[in-house]
Protein backbone atom coordinates (compact mmCIF):
# COMPACT_ATOMS: atom_id res chain seq x y z
CA UNK A 1 0.00 0.00 0.00
CA UNK A 2 0.95 3.52 -0.25
CA UNK A 3 3.27 4.98 2.46
CA UNK A 4 1.02 8.06 2.68
CA UNK A 5 -1.57 9.62 5.24
CA UNK A 6 -4.35 11.23 4.01
CA UNK A 7 -5.64 14.41 6.51
CA UNK A 8 -8.75 15.76 6.15
CA UNK A 9 -8.54 19.61 5.57
CA UNK A 10 -11.56 20.12 8.54
CA UNK A 11 -9.04 18.51 11.08
CA UNK A 12 -7.95 22.33 12.30
CA UNK A 13 -11.77 23.26 12.80
CA UNK A 14 -12.29 19.64 14.64
CA UNK A 15 -14.10 20.26 17.72
CA UNK A 16 -11.53 18.11 19.95
CA UNK A 17 -8.14 19.58 17.66
CA UNK A 18 -9.61 23.45 18.57
CA UNK A 19 -8.96 22.95 22.43
CA UNK A 20 -5.73 21.37 22.16
CA UNK A 21 -2.55 23.27 22.71
CA UNK A 22 -0.38 23.44 19.65
CA UNK A 23 2.20 20.52 21.33
CA UNK A 24 -0.41 18.39 21.88
CA UNK A 25 -1.74 19.15 18.05
CA UNK A 26 1.93 18.69 16.76
CA UNK A 27 1.74 15.61 18.43
CA UNK A 28 -1.29 14.20 17.32
CA UNK A 29 -0.65 14.83 13.56
CA UNK A 30 2.48 12.95 14.56
CA UNK A 31 0.51 10.14 15.33
CA UNK A 32 -1.87 9.71 12.86
CA UNK A 33 1.24 10.56 10.14
CA UNK A 34 4.04 8.66 11.58
CA UNK A 35 6.56 6.14 9.36
CA UNK A 36 5.48 3.29 11.12
CA UNK A 37 1.43 4.22 10.66
CA UNK A 38 -0.72 1.15 9.57
CA UNK A 39 -3.58 1.08 7.77
CA UNK A 40 -5.26 -0.42 10.51
CA UNK A 41 -4.42 2.24 12.78
CA UNK A 42 -2.75 -0.22 15.03
CA UNK A 43 1.31 -0.24 14.65
CA UNK A 44 4.19 -0.75 16.78
CA UNK A 45 6.37 2.72 18.35
CA UNK A 46 8.92 2.16 20.74
CA UNK A 47 9.26 5.62 22.40
CA UNK A 48 12.80 5.97 21.38
CA UNK A 49 11.06 6.72 18.13
CA UNK A 50 9.24 8.86 19.08
CA UNK A 51 12.17 10.77 20.53
CA UNK A 52 13.95 10.75 17.93
CA UNK A 53 11.28 11.71 15.27
CA UNK A 54 9.62 14.90 17.29
CA UNK A 55 12.49 16.08 19.24
CA UNK A 56 11.04 15.07 22.74
CA UNK A 57 12.45 13.96 25.92
CA UNK A 58 11.19 11.07 27.40
CA UNK A 59 9.37 12.78 30.29
CA UNK A 60 7.45 15.07 27.18
CA UNK A 61 6.39 11.48 25.35
CA UNK A 62 4.91 10.05 28.02
CA UNK A 63 3.13 12.99 29.24
CA UNK A 64 1.99 13.69 25.80
CA UNK A 65 1.15 9.34 25.49
CA UNK A 66 -0.84 9.18 28.37
CA UNK A 67 -2.79 12.30 27.82
CA UNK A 68 -4.04 11.25 24.88
CA UNK A 69 -5.09 7.68 26.88
CA UNK A 70 -6.74 9.98 29.22
CA UNK A 71 -8.40 12.00 25.84
CA UNK A 72 -9.81 8.44 24.54
CA UNK A 73 -8.29 8.92 21.32
CA UNK A 74 -5.18 5.96 21.79
CA UNK A 75 -4.23 2.98 23.08
CA UNK A 76 -0.73 2.65 24.38
CA UNK A 77 1.06 -1.10 25.18
CA UNK A 78 4.19 -0.87 27.10
CA UNK A 79 4.56 -4.18 27.10
CA UNK A 80 4.50 -4.65 23.56
CA UNK A 81 4.59 -0.90 22.47
CA UNK A 82 2.21 -0.74 20.55
CA UNK A 83 -0.48 2.16 19.49
CA UNK A 84 -3.89 1.87 18.48
CA UNK A 85 -5.87 4.68 17.31
CA UNK A 86 -9.37 3.96 18.63
CA UNK A 87 -11.03 5.77 15.35
CA UNK A 88 -8.71 5.61 12.69
CA UNK A 89 -11.13 3.12 10.81
CA UNK A 90 -14.05 5.46 11.67
CA UNK A 91 -11.97 8.21 9.89
CA UNK A 92 -10.39 6.18 7.11
CA UNK A 93 -12.57 3.25 6.59
CA UNK A 94 -11.75 2.46 2.47
CA UNK A 95 -14.15 -0.72 1.07
CA UNK A 96 -11.15 -1.70 -1.75
CA UNK A 97 -10.67 -5.89 -1.30
CA UNK A 98 -7.16 -4.76 -1.47
CA UNK A 99 -7.36 -2.23 1.55
CA UNK A 100 -9.16 -4.90 3.54
CA UNK A 101 -6.40 -7.64 2.55
CA UNK A 102 -3.66 -5.23 3.38
CA UNK A 103 -5.67 -4.73 7.15
CA UNK A 104 -5.98 -8.28 7.38
CA UNK A 105 -2.18 -9.00 6.91
CA UNK A 106 -1.77 -5.88 9.74
CA UNK A 107 -3.78 -7.45 11.77
CA UNK A 108 -2.29 -10.75 12.06
CA UNK A 109 0.73 -9.25 12.63
CA UNK A 110 -0.50 -7.19 16.15
CA UNK A 111 0.88 -8.82 19.20
CA UNK A 112 -1.68 -7.06 21.96
CA UNK A 113 -4.93 -8.91 21.12
CA UNK A 114 -7.11 -6.97 22.89
CA UNK A 115 -6.53 -4.08 20.20
CA UNK A 116 -7.93 -6.41 17.69
CA UNK A 117 -10.76 -7.14 19.32
CA UNK A 118 -11.73 -3.37 20.16
CA UNK A 119 -10.86 -3.03 16.43
CA UNK A 120 -12.95 -5.32 15.00
CA UNK A 121 -15.91 -4.20 17.56
CA UNK A 122 -15.32 -0.13 16.23
CA UNK A 123 -15.48 -1.99 12.60
CA UNK A 124 -18.92 -3.75 13.43
CA UNK A 125 -20.03 -0.39 14.96
CA UNK A 126 -19.27 1.86 12.03
CA UNK A 127 -20.58 -1.01 9.46
CA UNK A 128 -17.37 -1.97 7.70
CA UNK A 129 -17.22 -5.47 7.20
CA UNK A 130 -14.39 -7.67 7.61
CA UNK A 131 -14.21 -11.28 7.21
CA UNK A 132 -13.20 -11.88 10.45
CA UNK A 133 -12.91 -16.07 10.44
CA UNK A 134 -9.29 -15.23 8.86
CA UNK A 135 -8.44 -13.13 11.65
CA UNK A 136 -7.10 -14.00 15.17
CA UNK A 137 -8.26 -12.92 18.19
CA UNK A 138 -8.05 -13.50 21.79
CA UNK A 139 -11.98 -14.77 22.00
CA UNK A 140 -14.11 -17.70 20.57
CA UNK A 141 -15.37 -17.48 17.09
CA UNK A 142 -18.71 -14.82 17.91
CA UNK A 143 -16.41 -12.11 19.08
CA UNK A 144 -16.50 -10.02 16.68
CA UNK A 145 -19.42 -8.94 18.77
CA UNK A 146 -16.45 -9.03 21.21
CA UNK A 147 -18.12 -10.41 23.72
CA UNK A 148 -19.22 -6.83 24.46
CA UNK A 149 -18.75 -7.01 28.67
CA UNK A 150 -17.80 -4.15 28.84
CA UNK A 151 -20.10 -2.58 26.41
CA UNK A 152 -23.00 -4.28 27.69
CA UNK A 153 -21.93 -2.50 30.84
CA UNK A 154 -22.22 1.30 29.34
CA UNK A 155 -25.40 0.33 27.79
CA UNK A 156 -26.46 -0.22 31.06
CA UNK A 157 -25.22 2.77 32.69
CA UNK A 158 -27.41 4.85 29.69
CA UNK A 159 -30.21 3.19 30.65
CA UNK A 160 -29.78 3.91 34.19
CA UNK A 161 -29.52 7.36 33.08
CA UNK A 162 -31.85 7.60 30.06
CA UNK A 163 -28.52 8.31 28.39
CA UNK A 164 -28.56 10.99 26.86
CA UNK A 165 -31.55 12.08 24.63
CA UNK A 166 -34.11 11.26 27.08
CA UNK A 167 -31.98 12.36 30.07
CA UNK A 168 -33.40 15.54 31.65
CA UNK A 169 -30.67 16.10 33.74
CA UNK A 170 -28.71 15.96 30.67
CA UNK A 171 -30.58 18.52 28.75
CA UNK A 172 -30.37 21.10 31.68
CA UNK A 173 -26.33 20.93 31.66
CA UNK A 174 -25.93 20.66 28.01
CA UNK A 175 -28.58 23.70 27.86
CA UNK A 176 -26.29 25.48 30.65
CA UNK A 177 -23.38 24.82 28.92
CA UNK A 178 -24.88 26.19 25.32
CA UNK A 179 -26.06 29.22 27.03
CA UNK A 180 -22.64 29.74 28.99
CA UNK A 181 -20.26 28.44 27.30
CA UNK A 182 -21.10 28.18 23.26
CA UNK A 183 -22.78 25.89 20.68
CA UNK A 184 -21.73 22.47 21.84
CA UNK A 185 -20.17 20.18 19.48
CA UNK A 186 -20.66 16.51 18.82
CA UNK A 187 -18.01 15.65 20.91
CA UNK A 188 -18.66 17.78 23.89
CA UNK A 189 -21.97 16.81 23.99
CA UNK A 190 -20.39 12.84 24.16
CA UNK A 191 -18.38 14.37 27.08
CA UNK A 192 -20.72 16.05 28.56
CA UNK A 193 -22.61 12.94 29.06
CA UNK A 194 -19.99 10.17 30.05
CA UNK A 195 -19.07 12.59 32.91
CA UNK A 196 -23.16 13.16 34.34
CA UNK A 197 -22.13 9.50 34.32
CA UNK A 198 -18.68 9.22 36.08
CA UNK A 199 -19.96 11.83 38.19
CA UNK A 200 -23.04 13.73 37.87
CA UNK A 201 -24.87 16.73 36.70
CA UNK A 202 -25.06 18.89 38.86
CA UNK A 203 -21.46 18.56 39.14
CA UNK A 204 -20.67 19.09 35.31
CA UNK A 205 -23.26 22.10 35.76
CA UNK A 206 -20.99 23.48 38.55
CA UNK A 207 -17.44 22.96 36.69
CA UNK A 208 -19.47 24.86 33.73
CA UNK A 209 -20.46 28.00 35.98
CA UNK A 210 -16.61 27.79 37.87
CA UNK A 211 -15.12 27.94 34.33
CA UNK A 212 -17.62 30.93 33.34
CA UNK A 213 -16.53 32.79 36.58
CA UNK A 214 -12.87 32.40 35.66
CA UNK A 215 -13.93 33.53 32.22
CA UNK A 216 -12.13 30.42 30.74
CA UNK A 217 -14.75 28.96 28.47
CA UNK A 218 -13.20 25.98 27.13
CA UNK A 219 -13.99 22.51 27.16
CA UNK A 220 -10.26 21.87 28.13
CA UNK A 221 -10.67 23.58 31.16
CA UNK A 222 -13.96 22.33 32.46
CA UNK A 223 -12.56 19.23 31.86
CA UNK A 224 -9.88 19.65 33.83
CA UNK A 225 -11.95 20.81 37.13
CA UNK A 226 -14.39 17.39 36.82
CA UNK A 227 -10.59 15.40 36.23
CA UNK A 228 -9.57 17.20 39.38
CA UNK A 229 -12.70 16.13 41.91
CA UNK A 230 -13.08 12.90 40.35
CA UNK A 231 -9.41 12.23 41.53
CA UNK A 232 -10.64 13.37 44.59
CA UNK A 233 -13.05 11.53 44.59
CA UNK A 234 -15.59 14.04 45.06
CA UNK A 235 -19.53 13.26 44.50
CA UNK A 236 -21.40 16.05 45.41
CA UNK A 237 -21.29 19.57 44.37
CA UNK A 238 -22.03 20.19 48.62
CA UNK A 239 -18.68 18.77 49.17
CA UNK A 240 -16.68 20.75 46.36
CA UNK A 241 -18.08 23.68 48.12
CA UNK A 242 -16.85 22.20 51.75
CA UNK A 243 -13.60 21.38 50.17
CA UNK A 244 -13.37 25.20 48.80
CA UNK A 245 -14.15 26.34 52.71
CA UNK A 246 -11.07 24.33 53.99
CA UNK A 247 -9.15 25.65 51.49
CA UNK A 248 -9.50 29.32 52.41
CA UNK A 249 -9.39 28.02 55.81
CA UNK A 250 -6.06 26.68 55.25
CA UNK A 251 -4.69 29.50 53.40
CA UNK A 252 -6.33 32.05 55.79
CA UNK A 253 -3.81 30.52 58.66
CA UNK A 254 -1.05 30.39 56.95
CA UNK A 255 -1.20 34.17 56.54
CA UNK A 256 -1.68 34.90 59.98
CA UNK A 257 1.24 37.08 61.49
CA UNK A 258 1.72 36.92 65.50
CA UNK A 259 1.03 40.38 67.01
CA UNK A 260 4.65 41.90 67.96
CA UNK A 261 5.04 41.89 71.28
CA UNK A 262 6.78 45.16 71.00
CA UNK A 263 3.27 46.94 69.60
CA UNK A 264 2.13 48.44 72.71
CA UNK A 265 5.76 50.07 73.56
CA UNK A 266 6.87 53.43 72.34
CA UNK A 267 10.21 53.88 70.98
CA UNK A 268 11.57 55.57 73.63
CA UNK A 269 11.24 52.13 75.20
CA UNK A 270 12.53 49.29 72.77
CA UNK A 271 15.72 47.78 74.57
CA UNK A 272 18.50 46.88 72.68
Amino acid sequence: MAKFRQIHVDFWQDSFVIELTPEEKYFYLYLMTNSKTSQCGIYELPKKIIEMDTGYNRETVDKLLKRFVDYGKIKYNEETKEVFLVNWIKYNAIKSPKVKSCIKKELEKVKTKEFIAEFLAMCKRCGYEMDTLSIPYPYGIDTVSIDYGEEKEKEKEKEKYHYPNDDADFREVSSFYQSNIGVMSPYVAECIADWCQTLSPPLVKEAIKRAVEHNVRKWSYIESILKSWHDQNVQTVEEVKAEDERRRTRKGKAHVVEPSPYKLLTPDKFLF
